[in-house]
Formats: C-alpha cells, sequence, structure tokens
C-alpha cells in the first residue's frame, strides 16, 4: 500500500486484503444485529430520529448498492477516486433518508440484514476486481468500492455499538482502510503541508496551506488515535470535546483542525 501525503499521490488498496476486511467487519456487524432485542431496535442512535431499526436498514442499503449498481450499465471507464468518496453523499443525503425508513418501515431489520449480506457476499465471489462499478461519486472499480463498504461498516457499526452498547469488534484491515480513507479526505479538504496528521499506527498526511515541513520535527503535529480520528471526521464528535479529553494531541499554531471538520458528514 501506497503512503498518501497531502494530495501528491493516491493511495492504492489490496484488493484481496479489502475483501478479507469488508468480509470480516460485515460479520461482526451482522453477528451484533441478529443479537438486539426489539427493545434495542427502537432506541434512538446519534445519527438525527433515526432509531436502531433505521441504522441497520441504512448497513443494509450501503451493501446492497453493489448489487444495485451491477443492475446498471457497465461504465466504460473509471471516472471517480477513493478521495473523492467522503465528499459525495451529502448532496443525496435526503434520498438517502428516505429510502433508509422505506426499508425500515417494510422489513424485519434481521431478516432484511441477513438477505442483504448474503447477496453482498454471493456477488463478491463472483466479481472480478476489476469489474467497473456505476456507483456515487462516479465509476469505480469493484475493488476500490469495497473500500468504502469498509468505511460505512466501521462508522456505522461504532453508531450501533453506541446506540446499543453492544461492543463491536473491529477487523484490523477494516478499521485501517477506513482511516485512511478519512485522513487523505482531509488532505484533499485542505491541501498544503504545514500539518502533520498522525493516526498511528495506520495513516500520516499532511495538510494546510502554509510553510511545508522537510525534514526534523514537524512544527505542526496532530495526533489521535484511529477511532477517535473517525469520529472526528465524520462529525459523531467534535474537535473541542476531544482535545478537553486528551484523546487528540495538538501542537504548533496551524495545529487547529476545527475549521475543517468534519471531512464527511
Amino acid at each position: 500500500m501506497s503512503p498518501a501525503r497531502g494530495t501528491s499521490r493516491t493511495r492504492t488498496y489490496d484488493p484481496a486484503r479489502t475483501r478479507a476486511a469488508v468480509a470480516a467487519q460485515l460479520a461482526h456487524v451482522r453477528a451484533a444485529t441478529r443479537e438486539l432485542t426489539a427493545e434495542q431496535y427502537a432506541l434512538p442512535t446519534r445519527l438525527g430520529d433515526w432509531t436502531v431499526r433505521e441504522l441497520v436498514a441504512h448497513l443494509a442499503m450501503a451493501l446492497g448498492s453493489v448489487a444495485r449498481s451491477l443492475e446498471l450499465p457497465t461504465p466504460s471507464q473509471a471516472e471517480a477516486t477513493l478521495q473523492e468518496y467522503p465528499f459525495a453523499s451529502a448532496p443525496f443525503a435526503a434520498a438517502v433518508d428516505e429510502r433508509t425508513r422505506e426499508l425500515a418501515a417494510g422489513d424485519d431489520p434481521v431478516e432484511l440484514m441477513t438477505r442483504t449480506a448474503d447477496e453482498f457476499e454471493r456477488i463478491l465471489a463472483e466479481q472480478p476486481d476489476d469489474r467497473l462499478l456505476a456507483v456515487r461519486p462516479g465509476a469505480m472499480r469493484l475493488g476500490d468500492y469495497l473500500v468504502t463498504r469498509c468505511l460505512e461498516l466501521v462508522v456505522h457499526g461504532d453508531d450501533l455499538a453506541a446506540a446499543t452498547g453492544t461492543k463491536i469488534p473491529y477487523d484490523r484491515q477494516a478499521l485501517a482502510a477506513a482511516t485512511r480513507l478519512l485522513a487523505d479526505a482531509l488532505a484533499v479538504k485542505a491541501p498544503g503541508g504545514s500539518v502533520e496528521v498522525r493516526v498511528p499506527p495506520f495513516a500520516v498526511v499532511q495538510c494546510v496551506e502554509g510553510p511545508r515541513h522537510t525534514r526534523g520535527t514537524p512544527p505542526n503535529v496532530v495526533e489521535t488515535d484511529p477511532l477517535t480520528w473517525i469520529r472526528l471526521a465524520t462529525g459523531r464528535t467534535t474537535w473541542a470535546a476531544e482535545l478537553a479529553a486528551a484523546t487528540v494531541q495538538a501542537g504548533g499554531e496551524r495545529a487547529d483542525l476545527s475549521g475543517y471538520l468534519p471531512v464527511m458528514s
């Protein structure tokens, strides 16, 4: 896997590792949804007025996007990069919300998740990594699109755990993919080289306009753990709250990232 610093290089992901990661994280989420009670499915989440039932329906919809895209004409060439994905959902938020509510109202959540996950796993066994899919933000290869499914499973698995108190394990490679994808998105949103953002052990990127650091100790450094970074980057928590909790360390006059967060919402 190649590193991404700033926006000069696009990170690549090993397709075999991505397939294994998405399968492993899906298994963790499926196991959690099977154990939830009717009362837990009615609990509120941190996603507006969605209950756990809507959240699980949304996860099923995210997985089902692969099957839906295969029903569309095959694009002639790839049009989008992974770095664009975190910025692609905002214009479609209303439509996503409407479809999520329809699914939640029409199906038992466990049956919906089981049916969708089974179909997803069958498709993975049948389709090559270079198969082009018509998805948002544009045509992408299946191998790349699966990186975004790791992101969805990790982020919404964390939402599910927060809402229900259920412990959901994180596959290391899925967590790494989510961390790196969101770190690279920050470098796109705030291009530059004056701040080094470290999310050990998975990602280091440089961002924010200003003097570029080339050697020695960077003058502006932000460091945090993967889950805190994912929550910051997706608006599940705030910069101020994590600074106060000491889960983020920030040093240097340019190290305040509050104006660039979240990068995906």
